[in-house]
C-alpha cells in the first residue's frame, strides 16, 4: 500500500516538473511574462532633455503700445519680455465674453491706449494655452484657437480691458474677469520705454524706425550618431538591416518602419506606417503625443517653441521651432536644422524628421551685427514679391554651416507666409557698421506738436500717463524682482540674441543733433544694408496649410528670385 502512495506521489510531482518546463520554455501568457507592443520603443540610451509643454508655448512678439502711435516689439527670452511673461502666467483670467472682432476699432486702440500685446505666430488651442496660462475653463471656447491677446487701459477710464482672439479672425472674446489693474499695465507698458520704437503697417506688421542690434555667432556642435537612433527608435534593433548607402543617404529598415539619415549624418526621417484607426484625434491630443515622443526618442537641445499644429482629416501635423538666444533658427535649403515635424495618426506618430546636431552651450566667437530698420527695410518688404501673404515679420538668425563641427548664426529678417512657411527677406548691415553714429532715441517723450489728444489731454499729460508712470512702474518692478536695471542690462548682454544699444541701457538722454527716423544717422542714405543673396528662399519649416505632398523637398518650397529684388550696399560711416 505504501508502495502504491509513493508511486503516484512521485507521478505527480514528474507531472508538475513537465509542465512547470512547459512554462518556462514557452512562457504563457498570464504567469508575469512582460509584453512589449511595438509601440514600446527601445529607449536604451539618454540623449537630449525632456521637456514640458507648458514651456514649448509663449508668444512669438510681445508688442508694448505706448500711446500717441508709439510701439515697441519684445522677442522670447528678452529680459523684459520675461519679467513681463512671468508676471502675466500668475494673472487669472475669466469670464469670457464672445463678440465680433468688429465691435472694436484695433487701429484706434493700437494708437490710443497704452497695452500689452501677445502674439502666437500660429492658433493655439485653448487647452494648451491654459497650460501656459490661467484660464477658466469656458465651454465655449473649448474648440477655439487662440492667436493672440490684447491687455490694454481704456483712456477715459481706469478700466483694463482683456481681448483674446480667435485665429479664425473674426471672433474675439472678453476676459471679463481678468486679475489686472491699470498699476500692472504702467508696469509693464513701462519696462519698454528705452526701446526702439516700431511703426505699424496697414496690415498690422511692426517695422523699428532705426536699425536693431544682434548678435553673430559661430558655435561648435556634436552630432548623434545614427547608431545611437537606430537603437532608440526601432522596437528590436537586433533585426533591422542597413540598405545600400546612397549618396550622403543610409537607409535602416526591419521591414516595416524606415529610418532615413541624410546630410552626412546630420538630419533623421523616420517612418512608422500605423494601421488604420476609427475616430478623431483632437490638435491638443496630437501636440501631448508630439512632445512625450520627442521626450522618448533624442530629446530637445535647446528652447523650442510649438510653431504650428494643425489637423487633417484623421492626420495630425506638429512642429516645434529652435531658438538661439533671442531669436528663432532659420535656415535655407538644402541645409536642414533648428526645428522637429512630426506627423500622427490617431495620435500615433508615423513620421518624424529632426536634426542630429546638438549645439554646445558657449559660442566659439560672438561679435555684434545690426539688422536694417526704417525705410531701408521697409522698401524690401513693399519689394517683395509675395507682399501680400506676409503674415508676420521677425527677426531671426539663420544658421549656415561654416566646417565640420562648426554653424554661424548670421541675422536676417524672416518673414511667415500665409501658408505657413518662412522665408528670408533681408540681411544684416555691413560688419563695418558698429551703431556709433544712431545717437540716442527717447522713446516716451513730449511731442513738441502735439496739441490735445482724443481724450482731451495734451501731450504733456500723455507723457504722464505712459512715460512718468511706465519709468516709476518699472523701477518699483525691477525693485520686487531683486534686480537693479545694471543687473537687467548685464543680464540681457550676455544672451546671444539680446544685445541693447545705450538707448536701452542708460537713462534717457537728448537725441544727438542730426539723429532721428526722418533723417541723420537714423535713417536715410546712412542706414546702410544689404539685400540676403538668399532673400526671398523658403527655409524648411514647413508649417501649417504648406504642402505636404511626401515628394521631393520634403514639403520646402524652393528658392526663389523675387523680381525687384537686388542688392544694395550703401555707405555706413566709410565703406561697407
Amino acid at each position: 500500500m505504501m508502495e502504491k502512495l509513493k508511486s503516484a506521489i512521485l507521478a505527480v510531482l514528474v507531472a508538475l516538473s513537465l509542465v512547470q518546463s512547459y512554462f518556462l520554455t514557452y512562457q504563457v501568457p498570464g504567469l508575469g511574462a512582460t509584453v512589449r507592443t511595438e509601440q514600446d520603443y527601445v529607449n536604451a540610451e539618454p540623449m537630449g532633455r525632456e521637456e514640458q509643454l507648458e514651456h514649448l508655448v509663449f508668444p512669438e512678439q510681445m508688442v508694448l503700445h505706448f500711446g500717441r502711435s508709439r510701439h515697441t516689439v519684445l522677442h522670447p527670452d528678452d529680459t523684459f519680455y520675461n519679467l513681463i511673461y512671468g508676471a502675466l502666467q500668475s494673472r487669472e483670467f475669466g469670464g469670457f465674453r464672445r463678440e465680433t472682432v468688429y465691435s472694436v476699432d484695433w487701429d484706434v486702440i493700437r494708437d490710443r491706449d497704452t497695452g500689452v500685446e501677445l502674439r502666437f505666430g500660429t492658433g493655439i488651442p485653448v487647452e494648451l494655452l491654459r497650460k501656459s496660462l490661467k484660464l477658466d475653463d469656458e465651454p465655449g471656447m473649448a474648440d477655439e484657437l487662440i492667436n493672440r491677446i490684447w491687455i490694454y487701459k481704456k483712456h477715459d477710464s481706469d478700466e483694463v480691458m482683456t481681448y483674446f482672439f480667435s485665429a479664425d479672425g473674426r471672433t474675439v472674446f472678453e476676459a471679463v474677469k481678468a486679475d489686472l489693474t491699470v498699476s500692472d499695465v504702467d508696469d509693464y507698458v513701462g519696462f519698454g520705454e528705452y526701446w526702439t520704437l516700431y511703426e505699424p503697417t496697414p496690415d498690422g506688421l511692426y517695422i523699428p524706425t532705426r536699425p536693431v542690434k544682434s548678435v553673430e555667432a559661430v558655435i561648435g556642435y556634436e552630432t548623434y550618431s545614427p547608431e545611437l537612433m537606430r537603437r532608440n527608435l526601432f522596437f528590436d534593433p537586433a533585426v533591422t538591416r542597413a540598405l545600400e548607402k546612397r549618396g550622403d543617404s543610409q537607409i535602416y529598415t526591419d521591414g516595416k518602419r524606415g529610418l532615413r539619415v541624410e546630410q552626412d549624418g546630420k538630419w533623421l526621417e523616420y517612418t512608422d506606417p500605423a494601421a488604420p484607426q476609427e475616430g478623431r484625434v483632437s490638435q491638443s491630443e496630437h501636440v501631448y503625443a508630439s512632445v512625450q515622443f520627442v521626450n522618448e526618442h533624442g530629446g530637445w537641445d535647446g528652447r523650442h517653441r510649438l510653431a504650428s499644429a494643425e489637423v487633417d482629416g484623421e492626420r495630425g501635423y506638429v512642429e516645434f521651432q529652435q531658438y538661439y538666444g533671442t531669436y528663432p533658427i532659420v535656415t535655407v535649403a538644402p541645409f536642414r536644422f533648428g526645428y522637429m515635424s512630426l506627423t500622427l495618426q490617431q495620435g500615433v506618430v508615423v513620421e518624424y524628421e529632426r536634426s542630429l546636431i546638438t549645439l554646445r552651450e558657449r559660442p566659439e566667437s560672438k561679435q555684434v551685427r545690426w539688422l536694417p530698420g526704417g525705410e531701408a527695410l521697409e522698401r524690401a518688404l513693399q519689394g517683395y514679391d509675395r507682399r501680400s501673404e506676409v503674415k508676420a515679420l521677425y527677426p531671426a538668425l539663420q544658421a549656415l554651416p561654416v566646417e565640420e563641427g562648426l554653424i554661424r548664426f548670421e541675422p536676417v529678417w524672416a518673414v511667415r507666409l500665409t501658408d505657413g512657411t518662412q522665408h528670408i527677406l533681408l540681411g544684416g548691415m555691413p560688419p563695418s557698421f558698429d551703431g556709433s553714429a544712431l545717437g540716442t532715441e527717447v522713446l516716451v517723450q513730449p511731442d513738441e506738436e502735439a496739441g490735445a489728444g482724443e481724450d482731451g489731454r495734451d501731450a504733456e499729460g500723455a507723457q504722464d500717463e505712459t512715460g512718468s508712470s511706465g519709468r516709476s512702474a518699472g523701477g518699483s518692478t525691477a525693485e520686487r524682482n531683486g534686480d537693479s536695471g545694471d543687473a537687467n542690462s548685464a543680464e540681457q548682454s550676455s544672451d546671444p540674441g539680446t544685445e541693447p544699444d545705450e538707448a536701452q541701457e542708460g537713462a534717457v538722454r537728448e537725441r544727438e543733433a542730426g539723429g532721428g527716423p526722418d533723417g541723420g544717422p537714423d535713417g536715410g542714405e546712412a542706414e546702410a544694408a544689404f539685400l540676403h543673396p538668399e532673400a526671398g528662399a523658403a527655409v524648411p519649416l514647413r508649417g501649417a496649410g504648406a504642402s505636404r505632398s511626401g515628394g521631393a523637398g520634403h514639403g520646402l518650397l524652393q528658392p526663389s528670385n523675387p523680381a525687384g529684388m537686388k542688392a544694395v550696399f550703401e555707405q555706413a560711416g566709410g565703406d561697407g
